[in-house]
């Protein structure tokens, strides 16, 4: 569908409540409990759900869906459409709680699910559960599932937590059990964002990696598959089966925008009728607020905005030139001149709403001279054009972030001049989302970029992926450690901190692991996002939460008003 296809004025959106198909209406339109109650769900109106699934709404991203099988590496964009076509076994509602999805009961040490040593786990699973095309969802999928996650040749998206798992046994079609080999307090959360896929499927596949599954996903989520245009919009429908409930919706459109100003303007005459991810830039949040038939709503989210360095480059690897860069970046000015004072400014990568934030972390602080100063006693002199050289090492580098984010194109500029003052270059180049979130960043091809991150796991604070030595793909490991950053004191502390149930000292090893990272500075926190999104009036159902990457989590409760 073209743009003026999937545009959606007052008329057809009254055929799309009244539940008319897709093509007439196309005929006639071109982080811990403890911080639970932050951000409630807006007011419903007084109306009910629909008997019957009905009407549509088209969610605008500013960032391309590209990866389907939820257990291969992706981003945040990708798990926006998670949430709605496939399961885990249990997740986090909107105050933090976990609640059962697949299982069907949360395991407990009072229920006999988990041992009080934390080491072994047996859960039921909830019976009559199908996936899309019909066939039983079984504890086979569920131990499919796992071994995938643990087969070296399968290109998982993260094996922290997956590779303390032994003997596994399907117990019977609605339960399953198994063992790890140490105890790791994060798991039951990391579980939160584990969605199963089918073992019918995808184990008769010769390479799951490349598998047909992995363009024409089949899940056991409240939507299903339909179409998917690259470079435009996919697009699901009712699953009449779903276990859980809803959906109350027809069928919903993923509608990719990369340009944030035009997004804007498609939620403004109505395009769209959900703008999120990225959101509404900050500059447009006067404008939002004052419109007609829209909801706008701000809040906190749980992703961190940074400079993340490759510290494989030779520009890098000194933490004095870290720390310098760090000097030498006006924060104050892009929060308030940039993104209007909306978000805080934070050094570190912890939400502040997380048990385990340390509001001991040295702040950031804007100091040029201080800047200069200390790569001059680092040895990195001016050279040509008053760029730094050292051992015939330039003190310049490429950042990258999303084409099209123009609040982020004016932060990158802010920037580029903040160095070029201290005598280091820094070279703009951005790239379509699907370039730049792929290999070029998991592989760590990239100098630098400017990226919004939750690095939580879950609700838990827990962030092993993005910080272990272990967790580096380019080095062959399993996780997010793209900066290749190496500390092995910091390592110590994270597994520490992974292998007791104890929260008073979970918090102490996590504190110190934030403040020797604060020290040691791969990344460059500038803030922590305040996003603001949108909805039409009369969509009902939405409801942001800081525990989720994508407040898409809920789809399948969204409906229009009567």
């Amino acid at each position: 569908m073209t743009d003026d296809q999937l545009r959606d004025t007052g008329h057809s959106q009254t055929l799309a409540r009244r539940g008319l198909s897709r093509r007439q209406l196309l005929a006639g339109a071109g982080i811990a409990a403890g911080a639970a109650g932050l951000l409630p769900a807006p007011a419903r109106a007084q109306s009910k759900p629909p008997a019957r699934p009905t009407g549509h709404v088209i969610i605008g991203f500013s960032q391309e869906p590209t990866v389907f099988n939820p257990l291969m590496p992706h981003i945040e964009v990708d798990q926006g459409v998670y949430w709605n076509l496939f399961s885990p076994l249990w997740m986090a509602d909107q105050t933090g709680e976990i609640v059962a999805q697949l299982a069907a009961e949360i395991p407990t040490v009072a229920n006999g699910g988990l041992s009080s040593d934390g080491l072994s786990w047996r859960v039921k699973l909830r019976p009559g559960v199908t996936w899309h095309d019909g066939k039983p969802f079984t504890a086979e999928d569920v131990k499919f599932s796992f071994d995938l996650l643990n087969n070296p040749k399968f290109r998982a998206w993260s094996r922290t937590g997956y590779e303390l798992m032994q003997d596994i046994k399907v117990e019977s079609p609605t339960e399953i059990s198994w063992k790890l080999s140490k105890p790791f307090a994060p798991f039951m959360s990391i579980l939160c964002w584990t969605f199963m896929v089918p073992a019918h499927i995808l184990g008769k596949a010769a390479d799951p990696n490349t598998a047909p599954f992995n363009n024409a996903p089949v899940g056991t989520g409240a939507f299903m598959w339909k179409e998917r245009v690259p470079g435009d919009h996919i697009t699901l429908a009712a699953n009449p089966h779903f276990f859980g409930t809803g959906p109350y919706l027809e069928q919903i459109i993923f509608k990719y925008i990369p340009d944030l100003t035009v997004m804007f303007t498609q939620f403004q005459t109505g395009a769209i009728d959900y703008i999120g991810l990225q959101g509404i830039t900050a500059d447009h949040y006067g404008q939002a607020k004052k419109l007609a038939d829209r909801n706008v709503v701000v809040g906190p989210a749980p992703f961190i905005e940074s400079i993340t360095l490759n510290l494989s480059k030779p520009q890098f690897r000194e933490r004095e030139v870290r720390e310098a860069l760090y000097y030498g970046m006006d924060n104050k000015s892009i929060i308030e001149q940039i993104y209007y004072g909306l978000p805080k400014p934070t050094s570190t990568y912890l939400p502040t709403q997380s048990w385990a934030f340390n509001p001991h972390v040295a702040p950031h602080e804007y100091d040029p001279a201080k800047a200069k100063a200390m790569l001059d006693a680092a040895g990195w002199k001016p050279g040509a054009n008053g760029i730094r050289e050292k051992n015939g090492v330039r003190l310049s580098f490429q950042n990258s972030t999303t084409a099209g984010n123009h609040v982020r194109e004016q932060a990158q500029q802010l920037l580029q001049q903040n160095w070029s003052d201290i005598g280091v270059e820094m070279k703009i180049k951005n790239m379509p989302p699907a370039v730049i979130w792929g290999d070029y960043f998991n592989k760590s091809q990239y100098d630098s970029v400017m990226i919004g991150e939750d690095f939580m796991t879950g609700p838990d604070p827990d962030v092993s992926p993005y910080f272990l030595s272990t967790a580096i793909p380019a080095k062959g490991g399993s996780g997010q450690n793209t900066m290749e950053y190496v500390n092995p004191e910091v390592d110590k502390l994270l597994q520490a901190g992974a292998t007791t149930f104890d929260r008073a000292a979970r918090q102490k090893d996590y504190w110190q692991a934030a403040e020797l990272i604060r020290h040691d500075l791969p990344q460059l926190p500038i803030f922590q996002y305040a996003t603001v999104e949108g909805t039409r009036k009369g969509l009902i159902g939405y409801a942001p939460s800081v525990y989720v990457s994508v407040n898409t989590w809920n789809v399948n409760t969204w409906y229009w008003a009567s």
